[in-house]
């Protein structure tokens, strides 16, 4: 069953930390029997087995075979550091009613960020328009876990600021630069930016990659309008909210144009993600992820 969590469902209901533990408890339930298993581990090599040792990890299937003890040893494998970054320029409060994009996308990843904290992972933020504006530590305790719910708040409670354009691939390349341990990098964007080039984009994701980040892009859209423009069949005024543009069009005259142009080159994004192994997942605020 879907719900619609939306700027005002998040001040009714009062505690975006509470909701983002139901959203991720509610979710695991039915896949785990449990989802807190503590730290994983790899299995490394067998070593003999040395008497008065704990019997747990004796190999019993190779002393079947060879009549001597021997111990699976395990390597712990290194918590995860995961960034969050969030697209926070103008077209992200779109629709302004419910700062639609930009509520989808704090909500998202308030939740990764408290499944993150269950599995002992160390987690970040960072914020973006035209710069790099917030980058917080990586760190896994419950207290800045805790200091990150009061920064997805604020996020929430923001008004959208006026003609904020986005600069995708600069930030990109600065927070390659800055994320100095290799890490998960999970990106929240509309994927507009302000005469942002293909090419410039497209080498600030290879350089994410160079440094050995694993990259989850979330394309965020309504695709309703966005991506398919359904509007009323009467002329309306379209404003660019982050250049100021104004434009007046009948929907259905540039419809066609529109969409095969969106099309394209989101389509290409999505290609080259494909090419540089870029998870390209598609959010639609109105119905989910593809």
């Amino acid at each position: 069953m879907k719900r619609s969590l939306d700027l005002h469902t998040i001040k009714k209901f009062g505690n975006l930390e509470l909701l983002a533990k139901q959203l991720v408890e509610g979710f695991i339930t039915g896949l785990h029997k449990s989802p807190y298993h503590g730290f994983s581990v790899e299995f490394a090599e067998h070593r003999l087995y040395n008497p008065g040792e704990s019997t747990k990890y004796i190999d019993w299937k190779i002393f079947a075979k060879t009549d001597r003890l021997y111990v699976k040893r395990y390597e712990e494998e290194t918590n995860l550091r995961c960034q969050l970054v969030i697209d926070c320029s103008s077209s992200m409060y779109y629709p302004l009613s419910n700062n639609g994009k930009l509520s989808f996308s704090t909500i998202a990843a308030a939740s990764l960020a408290w499944l993150l904290h269950q599995q002992r992972d160390a987690v970040g933020l960072m914020t973006f328009a035209e710069a790099l504006e917030l980058q917080t530590e990586v760190k896994s305790n419950a207290m800045h876990v805790h200091n990150l719910m009061l920064q997805f708040e604020q996020l929430l409670e923001g008004k959208p600021p006026p003609q904020k354009t986005t600069a995708i691939a600069p930030v990109l390349h600065q927070i390659a630069a800055k994320i100095h341990k290799r890490s998960l990098v999970v990106l929240f964007t509309d994927m507009f930016g302000q005469s942002e080039h293909q090419d410039d984009l497209f080498a600030a994701l290879q350089h994410l990659k160079h440094k050995k980040h694993e990259v989850l892009l979330f394309h965020v859209t309504d695709h309703k309008t966005e991506l398919h423009f359904e509007f009323n069949n009467r002329p309306h005024i379209f404003i660019d909210v982050e250049s100021g543009q104004k434009i007046k069009v009948k929907p259905h005259e540039v419809k066609p144009y529109y969409q095969e142009q969106i099309s394209k080159y989101f389509k290409q994004i999505k290609l080259k993600c494909h090419q540089y192994k870029i998870d390209f997942i598609e959010a639609d605020i109105a119905g989910g992820v593809n």
